[in-house]
């Protein structure tokens, strides 16, 4: 079963690290990948950022980001290699295609029975350029100072 599923994988390395040192351990989770057919969608570096506890004496670490679209057996061989490297602090592979597809169904879910209550009221299924318009005035009245505390005796 070699499906393509998409993963994220977040990994922490030291902050003294060198870009020809992030350069080299992206090349080999390159060359990880490609061995398994998979491709490595993008890669983020999201900088030097504090830790949330100190980690092998570390109190901050730089994070970078890969979004991998690949199969399953891919990540146990990341894993293990992520794990011998000395300037990997931490590593996480998620699997993000699932949470996607079920925030696709919810939102095509949240739009058919919306569609089906306008109808039953006697709207069209979807509300027209006029009602968005209204909508967002509507919302920008509820923002000013008068709609705060109203009084009373508490």
């Amino acid at each position: 079963m070699s499906t393509v599923r998409q993963y994220e994988l977040v990994y922490i390395v030291p902050p003294e690290t060198t870009e020809e040192a992030l350069a080299e351990l992206h090349t080999q989770i390159v060359a990880v990948t490609d061995r398994f057919g998979a491709t490595v969608e993008k890669t983020e570096n999201w900088g030097r950022r504090k830790l949330a506890y100190e980690i092998a004496g570390h109190r901050e670490g730089v994070y970078v980001l890969e979004v991998i679209n690949g199969p399953g057996a891919m990540t146990a061989e990341l894993d293990r290699r992520l794990r011998v490297f000395d300037n990997v602090i931490r590593h996480m592979v998620v699997r993000v295609d699932e949470d996607l597809a079920v925030a696709d169904r919810a939102r095509t879910h949240r739009k058919a029975s919306m569609a089906s209550r306008r109808v039953r009221r006697g709207l069209p299924p979807e509300p027209t350029a006029e009602e968005r318009n209204r909508r967002l005035e509507d919302a920008d009245d509820m923002d000013g100072p008068e709609m705060g505390f109203r009084g009373g005796d508490r």
